[in-house]
């Protein structure tokens, strides 16, 4: 294909400020102009594709901060394979795979695996390296080395880093790395056995909770940290009104703390577990309403930087099990644009906020060149039919493991096609 142009769709690129009607010219792979229809005079050469994509809505390649790949050690999951075709499938042409794999992703050798696998897949990968050795929170990782293989930065998540002496030496560690660190902020003490937000619901069902404070001291005490070394800090999955208050507040000050809200703790409380359904499972819990409504005002003013999935395939070997003893975490790279763009529907963000969390805003945090539709740009490019209704159908999902709460669930918006650098990586079957 020598070129492409996708023509008559309403085309969304917060970070060219374009919101209308413009035809989109791609050539080599890139971005060659963006045209309003109205001035569009130009004659189309000859061997160039013409979509037509009248109707749909063109947004730069969604990018998801917070992706777990569970390749290599956890084929059985997911793989990387399977976790891009996913992402394709949901719009995301480039995420971040987080670190706790098997073996765990601490050297560079595990990172140079993961990006040779990446090799030809449905998305760009981005590896984040484990700022302690197997996540054991004691030993640090070399961070010039994982930055040096293709990490684009560290993170224990999954497991908190306890000691709070070692959270500040992977600080200022990451800082001569030039990396930010992401916090998985939980207090194992105070989090130890419970499977639940801690509250009204978990009394009723007898089921051990998690207090708001098992997150809300590690964020104070991490962003303390981060003031105190002038390191980056990126707050994975916030799930407390607390936790945005602190982070609000440490911004204010020129803390360099950015975070980010997953499409469940946006949308879901703690009243799904009422059904013991394990995936209503996960870590952070879902939390309450009052919670839930922190987070939309935190998205809303820009204390929470991003939106990320946190992809968290379980197998039912995991989850068809108690709810007590069930594995945390549920799959979001598929569903994730379809839950928030309920949002939109409801008037609680705006499509230019959500469109601008899940793909310039995320690329900035970490220092990526994607996420937009600029002259020049990779053609990363998602085709959204914002009126198509669909269900979320476990044999229709590209994710190995089918662990949603949306499962049966009818969404409105869903992505009907995805290019990764100029080519096709994903087309919903029967769509135009």
């Amino acid at each position: 294909m020598s070129g492409l142009v996708i023509k008559n769709g309403r085309v969304l690129d917060p970070s060219s400020g374009i919101d209308g009607l413009y035809n989109v010219y791609v050539m080599s792979g890139r971005i060659a102009s963006v045209k309003s229809i109205s001035e569009d005079t130009g004659e189309i050469m000859p061997g160039v594709d013409v979509l037509d994509a009248k109707g749909l809505l063109v947004i730069p390649g969604m990018v998801d901060a917070h992706t777990h790949l569970r390749e290599p050690g956890f084929e059985y999951k997911e793989t990387i394979e399977t976790g891009t075709s996913a992402a394709a499938a949901g719009g995301f042409t480039s995420i971040l795979c987080m670190a706790n794999t098997n073996p765990v992703n601490d050297n560079e050798s595990v990172t140079r695996y993961i990006l040779k696998k990446a090799e030809g897949c449905g998305a760009n990968v981005f590896p984040v390296g484990a700022v302690t050795m197997g996540l054991k929170g004691e030993k640090l990782t070399e961070a010039a080395e994982l930055k040096a293989a293709g990490c684009v930065a560290l993170s224990d998540d999954g497991m908190p880093v306890a000691s709070a002496a070692v959270m500040r030496r992977g600080l200022e560690y990451s800082l001569i790395a030039g990396l930010p660190v992401i916090t998985h902020a939980e207090d194992p003490a105070l989090s130890s056995c419970a499977v639940m937000n801690e509250g009204r619901v978990s009394t009723l069902l007898g089921l051990k909770g998690i207090p708001n404070a098992a997150e809300d001291v590690i964020v104070g005490r991490d962003v303390a940290l981060a003031e105190l070394t002038g390191a980056r800090l990126h707050v994975a999955h916030v799930s407390t009104a607390w936790a945005v208050d602190i982070i609000r507040n440490a911004k204010k000050r020129g803390v360099k703390v950015t975070a980010e809200a997953s499409p469940h703790h946006l949308t879901l409380t703690d009243g799904m577990v009422a059904g013991y359904d394990t995936n209503a499972k996960m870590n952070p819990p879902l939390r309450s309403k009052q919670d839930a409504d922190a987070l939309m005002l935190g998205l809303k003013d820009g204390t929470i930087d991003c939106i990320a999935t946190d992809h968290a395939p379980q197998s039912p070997v995991e989850k068809d099990v108690e709810f007590d003893k069930a594995s945390n975490g549920i799959i979001g790279l598929e569903t994730a644009f379809a839950v928030i763009y309920g949002l939109v529907e409801s008037g609680a963000l705006t499509l230019d906020e959500m469109v601008s969390a899940m793909t310039i805003k995320p690329s900035k945090v970490f220092s990526l060149d994607k996420g937009s539709l600029k002259v020049g740009a990779s053609a990363d490019i998602a085709l959204i039919d914002l009126s198509m209704k669909w269900v979320v159908e476990p044999d229709k999902l590209k994710s190995k493991s089918k662990n949603t709460p949306w499962l049966g669930k009818t969404l409105k918006g869903r992505v009907v096609k995805t290019f990764l650098g100029g080519h096709v990586v994903y087309e919903l079957e029967g769509a135009k």
